[in-house]
C-alpha cells in the first residue's frame, strides 16, 4: 500500500481491513483447534460436579431435559396378560390359513413373564426420569448451556474448516496482491516490472475464475447435489476481485517504482504463483479439461487442517520476532565469543527443533529467517554467509521427530513407519549439520578465539537469569495444557499450543518493566506497545500467508500437470542394477523439489516413483530418507530455489543489494557464497544418504 492512506488512530484503514479480520480468523483457528480437548475437559468437569454415581446419574444424561416415559408404570399385570392373550387368539382366528398353519397354544406363563419384564423396564425408566429431574438445578442448566453451546461452536468450526481456510486465504491474498508481496524470481523495481507483474496476475486470476466457473458448471450439470457450493462461490469471488485489483494496478504503479525497465527483467518479476496458474491453464485448456485447475487447487480443502496449521506456525514466527526470546538465547552464547561460523552452527542446531514441528523448511525460513540473518551478521559474519545460513536454516530439521511431513509419508506408504523414519532421520540430521560445520570452517574468514571457560561460564550464568521467567512461562503453558486439558505438546497439538505460548510471551515482554530502561514507559504506553506488536506480527503474517499458501495451492496444480502429462509414464520400470536406479531417482527427486512444495511433492512421489524404487530393491526407509534430503537440495537450486526466494522475501531486497555490493570484487566463492555453501552441504549429504548405504549392504 504505497500511496498516501487515511489514518485512524495511527492505524491505516488498510490494516483494519486486513490485519483485524486475519487476527480474528487466526484466533478462531486456535479456538477450534483447542475445542476438542477443551470440550473433553468440560464433559469430565460436568461429570465430577453434577454426576451422582450413587444414584446412577451421569452428566451425559443431564445434557438435555429428559422426556417423560409414555408407558404406564402402574399397569395391572393380570389385565395386560389377558389383553395380550385375547389379541393373539383373535389374530389366529381371523387368519384364512389358520387351520393349515395352526400355531401352538398360547402359554399364559410366558406372556406373564414378558409383561412383567416390560413393566420392570418401564418402572426403571420412570425411576431414572425422576432421578434426572431431581438433579436438574439452575447451576446445571447454566453449565450445560455453556457446554452445549461450546460443543456446537466447536463442531461447527470443525465441519467448516475449509471455509475458515478460504477466508484466511481471501484476506491474505488480497493484502499480498495489493502490496505486490507475492514470491517472485526477481522483485519488481521499475514501472515496467510492476506493469508486467500486474498484467500476468490479471491473466492468471482471470484463468482461475474461468476454471472455477467451469468446475461449478460441471458439478451442477452432473445431476448430483453440489457438496459445499460456497467453496466455489468463494473462490470465484476472490479471484474475480483479485483480477480487478490487478487490472487497476496495470494503470497505477507504486510511487517508488523506478522509471523505465527492460522486458527481460520484468518477466522475472512475474510471481511464481502467476507462472504456475498460466502454464497450468494453458496445459489443461488445450486438452479441453477446463475445470482441472480448480479441481487440483481444491485439494487444499482436503488438506485444510494442514494449511491452517501452517498459518498458525507463520503467526508464531512473526510473534517470535516481537519478543526478546532469541536475543536472550543468544545472550547466553555471547560470553564465549564464538566465531560467526560456530555461532551459526549452534543456531542451526537449535532451529532444527521448530522446523521439525512445522514439517516444511520454507515455513521456518519465513518465520525466523530475519532473526537468524540479523544475529549471524551482528556476530561478525558477512551478509553472504548470513544469507546462506538463513536459506538452509529450515533444511536440517525436516527429518526429526515429530515432523508432520514424515507422518504424511508414513500414512501414504505402508512400507515404512514413523519410528523407522525418525530413527534414521536423526542420523541424517547429524550428518547434514556436521557437514555444514565442516564446510563453514574450511572457508572461515575469522580466527577462532573462544573465550576462556573461567570468563565465559560466569557470563553465561548471569545471562541465564533473565531467561528464567520465559522458561517458567513456557513450562506453565505446557503443563497447563497437560493437566487442565490432558493435552501433551506433540506434532498434533503444537500448531495450537505454540501460538498460545508466543502470545503469552509477547504480553509478558510488553507489559513488564525493562530493568535496563532508565525511564520506563507508563503502563498505558506499554499496553500500546503490546497492541502494536501483535498488530505488526499479524500484518506480516497476512502477507506471508498470502504469498506462500497460494504458491502451495498452485503447486498442487503443477502436480496435476505432471500426472496428466504422462511424464511419469516415461520413467523406466527396470534398471540394470540398483546403482542406476538410485541415480535416476536422486536426479528426479531433486528436480521435483525444485518446482513443488513438500506436501504436494510427497503425494506425487508416493503414487508414482515410490513403487519403482521398491521394485528396484531399494529399502523403503532408505528411499524416503533420500527423498527428504533431495527435496531440501531442490529448494536451494535455481530456477526457483524456493528457500533462497523466501530468504530474499523476508530479509528484504535492500539487504540483498548490500550483500552483493560487499563481494562485488572478490573471488567467485565469496561472490556466490549464499548459493554455494548450502548447495555443497546438501549435495554431499544427498550423495552420502543415497549411495553409502548401498556400499554398506554390499550392492
Amino acid at each position: 500500500m504505497h500511496s498516501a492512506k487515511p489514518v485512524l488512530l495511527n492505524r491505516t484503514i488498510g490494516e483494519w481491513l486486513s490485519s483485524l479480520p486475519m487476527f480474528v480468523l487466526l484466533l478462531l483457528t486456535l479456538i477450534i483447534g483447542t475445542g476438542e480437548m477443551f470440550h473433553g475437559q468440560l464433559l469430565r468437569m460436568g461429570e465430577k460436579i453434577f454426576g451422582d454415581p450413587a444414584a446412577g446419574v451421569q452428566y451425559f444424561m443431564l445434557r438435555a431435559d429428559p422426556t417423560l416415559p409414555t408407558c404406564d408404570a402402574n399397569a395391572n399385570i393380570d389385565a395386560e396378560v389377558a389383553k395380550q392373550i385375547a389379541a393373539t387368539q383373535s389374530s389366529s382366528s381371523s387368519d384364512d390359513f389358520g387351520s393349515l398353519f395352526a400355531s401352538s397354544p398360547v402359554d399364559p406363563q410366558a406372556v406373564r413373564q414378558s409383561v412383567q419384564t416390560s413393566l420392570d423396564q418401564c418402572r426403571e425408566r420412570h425411576v431414572i426420569y425422576q432421578k434426572i429431574v431431581q438433579h436438574i438445578t439452575p447451576g446445571l442448566r447454566a453449565y450445560r448451556t455453556f457446554e452445549t453451546a461450546f460443543f456446537w461452536l466447536f463442531h461447527f468450526g470443525m465441519d467448516n474448516r475449509p471455509l475458515l481456510l478460504l477466508l484466511i486465504v481471501f484476506f491474505a491474498s488480497m493484502t499480498t496482491t495489493l502490496g505486490f508481496h507475492h514470491i517472485t524470481l526477481r522483485p519488481g523495481r521499475s514501472v515496467l516490472d510492476f506493469k508486467v507483474q500486474a498484467i500476468a496476475m490479471a491473466i492468471a486470476n482471470a484463468l482461475l475464475v474461468f476454471s472455477c466457473v467451469s468446475h461449478l458448471r460441471v458439478d451442477l450439470n452432473s445431476g448430483v447435489p453440489v457438496d459445499k457450493p460456497w467453496i466455489f462461490y468463494t473462490w470465484i469471488t476472490m479471484f474475480s476481485l483479485l483480477t480487478l485489483v490487478s487490472i487497476a494496478q496495470i494503470f497505477q504503479t507504486p510511487a517508488h517504482a523506478q522509471p523505465g525497465g527492460t522486458l527481460g527483467k520484468a518477466l522475472l518479476s512475474i510471481p511464481i504463483y502467476a507462472f504456475m496458474a498460466i502454464n497450468g491453464s494453458i496445459f489443461f485448456i488445450t486438452r479441453g479439461d477446463h475445470p482441472a485447475l480448480s479441481i487440483y487447487m481444491n485439494q487444499m480443502m482436503d488438506l485444510s487442517s494442514i494449511f491452517l496449521n501452517l498459518s498458525l506456525y507463520i503467526w508464531t514466527g512473526m510473534l517470535l520476532k516481537q519478543s526478546r526470546v532469541v536475543d536472550l538465547f543468544l545472550d547466553i552464547l555471547r560470553p564465549w565469543k564464538f566465531s560467526p561460523e560456530m555461532l551459526t552452527y549452534i543456531i542451526l542446531l537449535a532451529a532444527a527443533v521448530p522446523t521439525a514441528y512445522t514439517g516444511a523448511s520454507g515455513i521456518f525460513v519465513i518465520a525466523a529467517g530475519p532473526l537468524i540473518y540479523n544475529e549471524v551478521k551482528q556476530a561478525g559474519g558477512s551478509r553472504q554467509f548470513a544469507l546462506a545460513a538463513t536459506a538452509m536454516s529450515g533444511s536440517l530439521g525436516v527429518v526429526l521427530r515429530p515432523c508432520l511431513l514424515v507422518v504424511l509419508i508414513a500414512a501414504l506408504n505402508k512400507e515404512v513407519t514413523t519410528a523407522a523414519l525418525f530413527h534414521w532421520g536423526f542420523w541424517v540430521f547429524i550428518l547434514t549439520s556436521t557437514l555444514f560445520f565442516i564446510v563453514s570452517q574450511i572457508h572461515r574468514t575469522h580466527r577462532v578465539k573462544i573465550e576462556r571457560p573461567s570468563v565465559a561460564i560466569p557470563g553465561m550464568i548471569r545471562n541465564c537469569v533473565p531467561v528464567i521467567p520465559y522458561i517458567i512461562i513456557i513450562g506453565l503453558v505446557v503443563v497447563g495444557y497437560r493437566l487442565l486439558l490432558d493435552t501433551p505438546l506433540n506434532e498434533f497439538t503444537a500448531p495450537v499450543i505454540m501460538p498460545i505460548i508466543m502470545l503469552v510471551l509477547v504480553i509478558f515482554d510488553k507489559l513488564r518493566r525493562n530493568p535496563h530502561e532508565k525511564n520506563p514507559p507508563k503502563k498505558r504506553n506499554r499496553r500500546q506497545g503490546l497492541e502494536r506488536s501483535i498488530r505488526f506480527a499479524t500484518n506480516e503474517t497476512t502477507g506471508h500467508i498470502g504469498a506462500l499458501i497460494m504458491l502451495m495451492a498452485l503447486s498442487l496444480t503443477m502436480g496435476g500437470v505432471v500426472s496428466r502429462s504422462g511424464i511419469m509414464d516415461l520413467a523406466p520400470t527396470h534398471f540394470p542394477n540398483i546403482w542406476v536406479a538410485m541415480s535416476f531417482l536422486v536426479v528426479t527427486k531433486v528436480l521435483v523439489g525444485m518446482f513443488m512444495d513438500p506436501f504436494g511433492a510427497v503425494i506425487l512421489v508416493s503414487s508414482t516413483l515410490a513403487p519403482i524404487a521398491y521394485k528396484a530393491g531399494i529399502d523403503p526407509v532408505h528411499f524416503w530418507m533420500m527423498v527428504l534430503v533431495a527435496f531440501e537440495l531442490g529448494y536451494l537450486l535455481p530456477p526457483v530455489a524456493l528457500n533462497q526466494l523466501l530468504t530474499r522475501h523476508v530479509v528484504g531486497e535492500e539487504e540483498i543489494d548490500k550483500a552483493d555490493a560487499e563481494v562485488k570484487n572478490l573471488r567467485f566463492f565469496r561472490r556466490y557464497e549464499r548459493w554455494i555453501v548450502p548447495v555443497i552441504v546438501m549435495s554431499i549429504g544427498l550423495l552420502t544418504v543415497a549411495f553409502v548405504p548401498l556400499f554398506m549392504i554390499g550392492h
